[in-house]
């Protein structure tokens, strides 16, 4: 049998001080390749002070000035690029629901580099060429379908492009192709397991051996459901459209102890979300990232606002992160306590008669916030059931978390889903009465 350092690639046999060079070389070209070619940067730099030059070693970005979503719509479609838009091979786009789309654009080259992450990836969470891929990410502006499907050719793998939607063909996809890998949410992939289900067939005796999930946070809980349920290694990737899209972090399949930066294209750091300080290896904050080789769209200290923390490697050189515990603008403040869907979501999993989706909807009545928990019944779940399930979920949230919540049992399917996913947070309250 091979050695395992057999299927790594050249940037994962890197040594810690090859790293740290390669790091620093290519974070000071794509900081000059910014501020000489995208406005923004220019006047970003220059208003902070600072030059590209003035970056001597990777602690030296904390004096930079950061990147955020609303910087991408204010310079939206292609005030961001440092190419001439006829160098752009693909453009893809957020679905731009609380505001105008943040578009992203990539080079020939920029194309090479997310499939070579892809790729890796795949091969990271125990993936191998000749393997046939079932793809179920949407396809689209979204990068998930077309990310995961160019990486996975990149690999040597046979594509199913599935796409999101009809679960019933999607199950019969799978039986009938015999896929070794899929590449979904973990919300979805639990919407397939109901339905096998519910054609009579177990999910354990599919040709599945591994499940690639992002997109969305999920928590062990929901890792141990899908691998009990499916007899799969289920496992996370991570990226976002604006630094790449999937493929900038992945969980690999021999340690399953958090995501595996690729530290050669894309530095990590993790801020305090009020301060913006920086925060030391292994204190949770925000994840910050830096691109070090995209030529269309260089990224400079761009806020993601999802929450974890740095540890060091252990199956590859390049740092860890902790699994995505939530997003900082999911955070909510019920009555003084704080509270993330993932917390709820933990809860949900462990409780009888109800399938693990859930919707949080904040109302206000009067000057007094309210929390809904809206949960799906199983199939075939009892009234009594159902009810039993909701008085769980009420004295656990009490008891775990502190404060007291509503909870509906909803019809199985019956939660609004796009791309797969369900939106966590429904905000009904009053716009000008705030979060608090």
């Amino acid at each position: 049998m091979a050695d395992a350092r057999d299927l790594l690639d050249a940037g994962e046999r890197l040594g810690p001080e090859e790293l740290r060079a390669l790091q620093l070389e290519r974070l000071r070209a794509s900081l000059r390749h910014a501020y000489e070619r995208v406005p923004f940067y220019r006047a970003s730099f220059d208003k902070a002070g600072i030059r590209p030059e003035d970056c001597r070693s990777p602690a030296d970005l904390a004096r930079f000035p950061f990147t955020t979503k609303a910087d991408l719509r204010t310079n939206y479609p292609f005030g961001m690029f440092a190419v001439p838009r006829e160098r752009i091979r693909r453009l893809h786009a957020s679905s731009g629901t609380t505001g105008r789309p943040t578009v992203v654009g990539y080079t020939e080259n920029d194309l090479s580099m997310w499939s070579d992450m892809v790729a890796r990836s795949i091969r990271a969470a125990g993936g191998r060429p000749g393997d046939v891929v079932h793809v179920a990410y949407g396809y689209g502006l979204f990068t998930g379908g077309l990310g995961a499907h160019y990486g996975a050719e990149r690999l040597g793998c046979t594509v199913v492009p599935a796409s999101g939607g009809m679960t019933a063909r999607q199950v019969q996809l799978i039986q009938d192709l015999e896929p070794a890998v899929i590449m979904v949410t973990p919300s979805y992939m639990l919407t397939l397991l109901d339905e096998f289900e519910r054609q009579g067939v177990d999910p354990r005796t599919t040709s599945l051996r591994v499940g690639i999930f992002g997109a969305e946070p999920w928590t062990e809980q929901m890792r141990r459901e899908i691998e009990e349920r499916f007899a799969i290694d289920a496992v996370d990737i991570y990226g976002l459209s604006e630094v790449v899209g999937p493929g900038v972090a992945q969980e690999c399949v021999e340690t399953k102890d958090g995501l595996t930066v690729w530290e050669d294209h894309f530095y990590p750091e993790v801020i305090d979300p009020v301060t913006g300080e920086v925060l030391p290896e292994g204190e949770r904050g925000e994840l910050v990232f830096t691109s070090l080789t995209k030529e269309a769209m260089p990224i400079v200290r761009y806020r993601t606002r999802d929450l974890t923390r740095l540890l060091p490697g252990t199956a590859r050189v390049f740092r860890r992160m902790e699994k995505i515990s939530g997003r900082s603008d999911d955070l909510v403040i019920l009555r003084g306590v704080n509270l993330f869907p993932t917390q709820i979501e933990e809860i949900v999993l462990r409780t009888p008669g109800v399938a693990p989706h859930f919707q949080l909807r904040l109302t206000r009545e009067g000057r007094m916030d309210s929390l809904t928990v809206r949960a799906e019944a199983r199939a075939g779940a009892t009234p009594q059931a159902r009810e039993a399930a909701a008085r769980s979920i009420v004295t656990a949230v009490k008891n775990g978390i502190g404060v007291s919540v509503d909870v509906e049992i909803v019809e199985p399917e019956s939660l609004e889903r796009s791309v797969g996913k369900i939106r966590r947070i429904v905000d009904l309250r009053p716009r000008d009465t705030g979060r608090g």
